[in-house]
């Protein structure tokens, strides 16, 4: 498998990414994809799974199937612990569930600071102040992006963390994080696939040696079931991508994962079927052609699927943009 260079590191360009993947799966799919091959882990606290998650990666390391050296896990600051007294309890609480003791990556999982609630109150806090109340809605807290990086800083002082950065940026403010970052961004991870090819963010980042990690590869299929998106707005089935699979005898997903690689970004698809797995990470016996990736590029429709301006307003009850 290939990697690409994060701040000091060298980071496996494929891994498991674990958002939506169900408690009682979550453990089988990490130590399966360990044993196929994974060597990178993407979580974050928000996702409710992390124990489990923790669980899975402690089964291969007593099967001797990795150690921890051979690992590379990622977790995520969640929006509710953006005051810098909480930034490390928030991690501390991520290296209890998954029973590490450092994360390779730590990143602010979005640009968006809400009201404290405690551990003890609700674990994972999700987006509500207060789901019992009459009328739940999001409530924002004044944190200023800057006090979280600081804290995030510290995280590495510590040991707890070797490189940190961010999700969900957008250009102006990767600009404003340069200015004042005194340990600077590791990495930006962000939705981008074939309808979403962010190419000025990601240009931005690569003048700022800032690698990148594209959720959702896959476009669509993450967010038909929270009705985000239909199955009508597949990529699979575009003409560039499935004429380079029918050449190439490889899958559609196969294709658009591919693309998302040669453009040199990581990806971090997401699946419990062993077939799948196995599917997502055979990736580096065969490459597409300039024409393919251009065509492929061609697909662009600036079609965001996770997009706060929509599922906040829908689903709790604030409108919060974060992108224009």
């Amino acid at each position: 498998m290939t990697t690409i260079k994060v701040g000091q590191s060298d980071m496996p360009s494929v891994g498991l990414g674990i958002w939506k993947i169900d408690k009682p799966d979550t453990a089988n799919a990490i130590s399966t994809a360990l044993e196929i091959g994974y060597r990178h882990i993407d979580s974050a606290s928000d996702y409710g799974n992390e124990r489990e998650a923790g669980e899975g990666i402690r089964h291969a390391m007593q099967q001797g199937t990795v150690s921890r050296d051979d690992l590379w896990v990622t977790s995520k600051l969640w929006n509710t612990y953006h005051r810098k007294e909480h930034v490390r309890a928030a991690c501390e609480r991520t290296l209890t569930d998954l029973g590490l003791d450092y994360l390779d990556l730590y990143l602010i999982h979005f640009p968006i600071a809400l009201q404290f609630v405690a551990f003890d109150e609700r674990y994972p806090a999700e987006w509500f102040r207060d789901p019992e109340s009459a009328n739940p809605s999001m409530q924002l807290d004044n944190v200023p992006l800057h006090e979280t990086w600081e804290a995030m800083e510290s995280l590495v002082d510590a040991g707890l963390v070797r490189e940190i950065g961010v999700c969900n940026y957008n250009s102006a403010l990767i600009h404003d994080l340069m200015a004042y970052a005194r340990i600077k961004p590791a990495m930006l991870q962000v939705e981008a696939h074939p309808f979403l090819t962010q190419d000025n963010l990601l240009r931005t980042a690569s003048d700022y040696d800032v690698a990148v990690t594209a959720f959702s590869p896959l476009g669509a299929l993450s967010y038909v079931s929270l009705d985000m998106a239909t199955a009508e707005d597949t990529v699979l089935t575009a003409a560039p991508v499935v004429a380079a699979a029918e050449r190439l005898q490889r899958t559609p997903a196969q294709i658009v994962l591919r693309w998302g690689i040669q453009r040199g970004t990581a990806i971090i698809p997401k699946t419990t079927r062993r077939e799948r797995l196995i599917e997502n990470i055979a990736l580096f016996d065969f490459a597409l052609t300039d024409d393919d990736m251009q065509a492929i590029s061609a697909l662009n429709q600036n079609r965001r699927f996770n997009d706060p301006a929509n599922f906040c307003e829908k689903a709790f009850n604030r409108f919060h943009a974060i992108y224009d």
